[in-house]
């Protein structure tokens, strides 16, 4: 049975984190419901590769376009025990698909005797005026080029106030396109505790809620830096965030369940693709994490306080993708002395054979290839430290706007385990596929211009979307006290023993966010870790600037790092497209530290 109503004064609403993206594990919602005593679980499936994944989907088949697993695999085995709790859903499952997810939904649940109240949120999806938008000149944001003529999908990043809307008009479970990935911690929010649309602080502070727990596991310890103190990995918790009304939360996971709740872990997920830390900006508001505080409280038990904001401005943020051709990646694995050098010969004829091969054909060249060595630490470029590597995978990457040409690609790699170098083999599997090259742009369109609303029961509800256009001032916050400079003895030390890390990717940006094991060592590493710095240190895959920002109530700062991913998502051709590994690059950079302090580590 439903819990009995809390009073006012003691409300608090638990909120389960049960995906952080489309491919989480199946043990999640189970997880959450069985153990987490939930008022709500909550869904996150939308990066923007899957969007990309999704498009494909749905031009192959109409009918789909949604994240399966959200009915099949997260929903199916949980759904009464959710209704016999009257745990509330919200997910974004619905991708460009929506509606089509929602009936996957029903359908499960009528199979099994079980009513749900569906709500669907309508609005983002802009495909079909695409053509209009061009002609009104609206250009991409990172390239300022113009709109193309030819879309898969197009989408606004939607906020919680459809959401919120829907949960009050009596919605068990609500499924949405495209929004930000916190707004469905963020919309149960408001509805539960009555915040309106100009609570700017309190929506800010809901959205770092949402924000600490949209990627799973990465609260709960999933990626810390220490990764070697966070137990029972097979049996990680998903998180629970129990939110106040006044903006503050306490983060928790199932008893009994792996991993840890940490702060450090907390602090790395806070700074984890947020870009300017002062103005992160949401549909719904523009928050100010800078002055955050994060407390441990207990053993898994993280307390975080309120965050501040302002306006959010009168745009979305549409989200789109476009068919460019082709791809094709494929692998040989070798072995033996020298290997290193032999994948890289053999990368070297496999594209100068099929080069030769589409010139003879009068078809035109490759549009793009890259080579990796995966194994002789590639990535690293002048960092790596591999030496007489005996075994790595050669990887090959091509892009052709005709799949034909990649079909002959995909044949010519096999004969290298013949031709070439002694030692070639395979985990066998086949050629490689071509698959299409699914690349994404964005643009911004005012708010005015999209219905929003939400459809239940058979009938759509508009809901209102402010657009205040004021633009207020971002509260200034000086810099670390400079670190002294005399002529105390230094030693070289790794980053890693002085800070945590966490990196992640927004487009071709990559952002790593650096929190201080101590908060004495921030000025310390931000008199060393400088902009110029990192850029040097990343010079073989930095190509744009970099940017840095403090936050003092976690004595931490945010790189950001510009035209560092290869375009980034879908459009990479590398073997980590989403900026994962960068911050665990960067810890391995060396800095000068006092001797009084290297010897203490």
């Amino acid at each position: 049975m439903p819990r009995a109503p809390r009073t006012a004064t003691d409300k608090t609403a638990r909120i389960g984190g049960a995906s952080g993206f489309w491919g989480d594990s199946m043990v999640a919602a189970p997880q959450l419901v069985r153990h987490g005593r939930l008022d709500y679980l909550v869904f996150d499936y939308l990066a923007e590769t899957t969007m990309a994944v999704l498009a494909a989907a749905r031009a192959k088949k109409p009918e789909l376009g949604y994240a399966t697993d959200f009915v099949d695999v997260a929903m199916k085995p949980v759904l009464a025990e959710i209704e016999r709790q009257g745990i509330k859903v919200v997910s974004n499952a619905g991708g460009i698909n929506p509606h089509g997810c929602a009936a996957a939904l029903r359908a499960l649940a009528e199979r099994e005797g079980i009513a749900l109240r569906i709500a669907v949120v309508e609005g983002d999806d802009v495909g079909e005026r695409m053509p209009a938008l061009r002609a009104q000149g609206l250009r991409d944001i990172d390239r300022n080029e113009a709109l193309p003529e030819q879309v898969l999908s197009a989408n606004a990043y939607l906020g919680a106030l459809p959401i919120a809307a829907a949960l009050a008009a009596g919605a068990d479970v609500v499924i949405t396109g495209r929004c930000v990935d916190s707004a469905v911690t963020l919309g149960p929010l408001m509805h539960e505790f009555g915040w309106l649309a100009t609570d700017y602080d309190l929506l800010a502070s809901g959205s770092l809620a949402g924000h600490v727990i949209e990627c799973g596991c990465q609260a709960t310890g999933g990626l810390h830096t220490d990764w070697e103190s966070i137990p029972d990995w097979p049996n990680i918790g998903y998180p629970i965030v129990e939110c106040h009304a006044d903006g503050s939360f306490e983060l928790s996971k199932p008893d009994g369940t792996g991993g840890r709740v940490l702060r450090a872990a907390v602090a790395e997920q806070l700074l984890y693709e947020i870009g300017d830390p002062g103005a992160y900006r949401l549909p719904d508001v523009c928050c100010d994490f800078r002055e955050v505080r994060i407390e441990q409280r207990g053993e898994d038990r993280v307390w975080v306080s309120a965050a501040r904001g302002r306006a959010p401005g009168a745009r979305y943020k549409v989200s789109a993708t476009r068919l460019d051709g082709f791809r094709c990646a494929g692998s040989l694995v070798i072995v033996g002395i020298d290997a290193a050098r032999k994948a890289r010969r053999t990368a070297d004829a496999i594209l100068q054979r099929t080069a030769r091969i589409l010139r003879e054909r009068g078809a035109p060249p490759f549009s793009a290839t890259h080579v990796e060595v995966i194994g002789a630490e590639s990535l690293y470029g002048p960092h790596a430290r591999a030496q007489g590597v005996r075994e790595v995978m050669m990887r090959v990457v091509v892009d052709h706007p005709h799949k034909e040409a990649l079909a002959m690609f995909a044949r010519e790699i096999a004969p290298a385990g013949t031709s070439w170098a002694p030692g070639t083999t395979g985990p066998g599997g086949g050629r490689p596929a071509a698959s299409p090259l699914v690349r994404p742009f964005a643009f911004m369109l005012d708010k005015s211009a999209l219905p929003v609303g939400f459809v239940m029961d058979g009938e759509r509800h508009a809901v209102p979307i402010p657009c205040d256009e004021s633009e207020e001032a971002m509260a200034p916050v000086a810099a670390p006290a400079p670190w002294p400079q005399d002529d105390e003895p230094t030693q070289p030390v790794r980053l890693l023993k002085l800070a945590w890390a966490r990196s992640g990717d927004k487009g071709d940006l990559s952002n790593i966010g650096l929190v201080a094991r101590r908060p004495e060592w921030l000025p310390l590493l931000w008199a060393r870790v400088t902009p110029e710095a990192v850029q040097a240190y990343f010079a073989h895959l930095v190509h744009g600037p970099v940017e840095r920002y403090y936050l003092p109530g976690i004595a931490a700062m945010n790189l950001l790092l510009h035209e560092a991913l290869d375009g980034g998502g879908p459009s990479s051709r590398r073997m980590d497209p989403l900026g994962k590994g960068m911050a665990q690059m960067l810890l391995d950079m060396e800095i000068e530290v006092p001797r009084r302090i290297a010897q203490t580590l």
